[in-house]
């Protein structure tokens, strides 16, 4: 049920009439947007058509990130990337979310998988599966043993993530844009029908996920940790996926600049797309709270299905 905002609050709501100002967000980067192409995974290789290594091919993953949208799945997938025996798919496949692509069948999405030996797992990431209706069904389709892997980060940090990207790539095709206050709020109540704040309803989405794969499949990274201190969530993944122990702490180091670490690996040394780390609005403290109060009941109800508690406000 919506919930109504204090009377006082909707006089300052009223001053909204252009996106506040940006501060840099000092804990957390901005860290998923879609497809960033090709270029960043330590195995891909600049040759759209490469020559397949001999005794290499394509195939169907053996694991796949299937969310959250702006909960950290990229940096997951470029630092598991790091390990020799993964295989990284290099952009996003929207294979089970988009119906459009899932008609074109499994040897389509087969043919979209990067060259792997047989000692290596192929891993795939799509954010928009987590929220999908149909994704859980489908993945199970093609293989009910799946192991999937899930990063979530604080929900309502990442509403504000998801509006960060919206409002830049907005910009950036000069399209009009709005304060996030006045997409958070509707009629004086908390806009829950908001796309941002249904996909921090974590519970709703994990339940579809427990009709058809049983929890030990799902392992749930911690982006929040992920992005403080990468390597003990790396280990956790490794062991979840049954890889040897490969990913070390000299393979990342802490970007003064950024604000979060980078990745070295390879004789070579790469940080996140620049577009991760963008600054994020100073949302209303009024809004905020009315957000975190919404999205408690739902982390309580997360936590029950996962069997598992996080550090989210």
């Amino acid at each position: 049920m919506a919930r109504l905002l204090a009377p006082a609050f909707l006089l300052v709501l009223q001053t909204f009439t252009a996106p506040p100002p940006f501060v840099h967000a000092g804990d957390s980067p901005t860290l998923d947007t879609p497809d960033l192409g090709t270029g960043l995974l330590a195995n891909d290789t600049e040759d759209p058509t490469p020559t397949p290594p001999p005794g290499t091919s394509k195939r169907a993953p053996h694991s796949i990130i299937i969310g959250v949208r702006k909960g950290g799945t990229r940096a997951l997938l470029e630092m598991l990337d790091i390990h020799p025996e993964v295989a990284a798919a290099a952009t996003e496949v929207h294979f089970f979310d988009w119906d459009e692509n899932y008609a074109k069948g499994f040897d389509w999405y087969r043919e979209l998988m990067p060259y792997s030996y047989p000692h290596q797992i192929t891993v795939e990431k799509t954010p928009g599966y987590f929220t999908s209706a149909l994704a859980p069904e489908r993945i199970h389709a093609m293989n009910s043993s799946i192991k999937l892997l899930l990063i979530l980060r604080d929900p309502a940090e990442r509403v504000i993530s998801d509006y960060t990207q919206v409002y830049f790539n907005r910009l950036e095709n000069h399209k009009p844009v709005q304060a996030i206050e006045n997409l958070l709020v509707r009629n004086g109540a908390l806009n829950t029908r908001y796309k941002a704040i249904q996909r921090s309803l974590y519970d709703v989405h994990m339940r579809n996920w427990l009709r058809h794969f049983p929890l030990e499949q799902i392992h749930i990274v911690d982006g929040d940790t992920l992005i403080r201190d990468p390597l003990p969530e790396l280990q956790r993944v490794e062991r979840f996926l049954n890889l040897p122990p490969r990913i070390m702490s000299s393979n990342f180091y802490f970007n003064q600049t950024k604000g979060f670490y980078c990745i070295r690996s390879d004789g070579r040394e790469r940080c996140l797309h620049e577009s991760k780390g963008r600054p994020h609005p100073a949302v209303n403290g009024t809004v905020l709270q009315q957000l975190r109060s919404y999205l408690r009941e739902h982390n309580r109800t997360f936590y029950r299905l996962v069997k598992r508690s996080f550090d989210w406000q």
